[in-house]
């Protein structure tokens, strides 16, 4: 049995063009999206939701190509655009109820958050990313020796057909690999989670490496416009990391304040879960951001 969010109701919303995402409800008061990142589901979120619901209206969707969330082909390298997917974010709480809401993203639903707060900034009122750069500085750090750490992301890049086909000819292990290799508390990922999330990333590898391509091609160039144009974060935002980046040679707390004046940045000390990790120390920094 796929393991749920105790207390969370289970819906399909249609956001666009036919699309529908996996979406947990529960809760009351002002909204807040919680997005996943790789290779996760919505599951991610299970302790800090249960936590935000008790005063929040929370709202936890699979990413489209994710989870349970409908997987639409890729035929122009759109399909997985963030601006795409933070669209999708938008019609779904507008589709709730939710003209205005709050939205907190880890890896690559942080992508999503961040380009949802710039195209959308009327309807994001405060904005968390866990554990990301923005896309395009993203790309500028991982060069030279610092671009083993993201090898996925080279190989993803590449054209449709080899990374799909040696994906999925490993699929367990190569998903699996990023789970114990970025976790610092294997007991925080347990069996029927960590199954969840593998059974989940098998039936979506085109998908997934759709999502990481379009990284490298239609997400930096919408960043990119955004940096040229001097485009900003006009909402209250905050942003968890490890310190990865003292580690490659880089200011990440810099490269955010770029993004976002009215920045909050703090390092967290854990592995890259840190909703799963970390809880109480990501479902506080959500509260905060959400008084400011």
């Amino acid at each position: 049995m796929t393991p749920a969010i105790p207390g969370f109701d289970h819906r399909r919303v249609p956001v666009a063009d036919g699309v529908h995402l996996h979406t947990a409800v529960a809760g009351s008061g002002s909204p807040i999206v919680l997005l996943h990142g790789f290779p996760q589901t919505h599951l991610m979120w299970r302790h800090v939701a249960a936590d935000l619901a008790a005063d929040h209206t929370v709202i936890c969707p699979d990413l489209r190509g994710y989870g349970a969330s409908d997987k639409p082909a890729d035929p122009d390298g759109t399909a997985y655009a963030k601006r795409t997917m933070a669209a999708d974010v938008v019609a779904l709480a507008r589709e709730l109820g939710h003209g205005r809401f709050a939205l907190a993203g880890h890896d690559r639903g942080a992508l999503v958050a961040f380009r949802a707060g710039l195209d959308h900034p009327d309807a994001v009122t405060h904005l968390a990313c866990l554990d990301v750069l923005p896309t395009l500085d993203m790309w500028e750090v991982m060069r030279g020796t610092a671009a083993a750490v993201g090898f996925h992301l080279y190989l993803m890049a590449q054209p449709p057909g080899l990374p799909e086909r040696m994906i999925t000819a490993v699929a367990d292990d190569f998903f699996g690999h990023f789970l114990d290799l970025w976790c610092g508390d294997a007991a925080a990922i347990p069996a029927g989670v960590r199954a969840a999330y593998l059974d989940a990333c098998r039936a979506a590898v085109p998908s997934i490496v759709a999502d990481y391509r379009a990284s490298a091609g239609v997400d930096a160039v919408h960043d990119r416009a955004d940096r040229e144009a001097g485009n900003r974060l006009r909402m209250p935002v905050t942003v968890l990391q490890r310190d990865w980046g003292a580690a490659l040679g880089y200011d990440a707390a810099a490269l955010w304040r770029a993004w976002a004046p009215d920045l909050r940045h703090s390092t967290v000390t854990c592995g890259h879960f840190m909703a799963e990790e970390a809880p109480g120390v990501v479902a506080g920094a959500l509260r905060d951001l959400l008084a400011r």
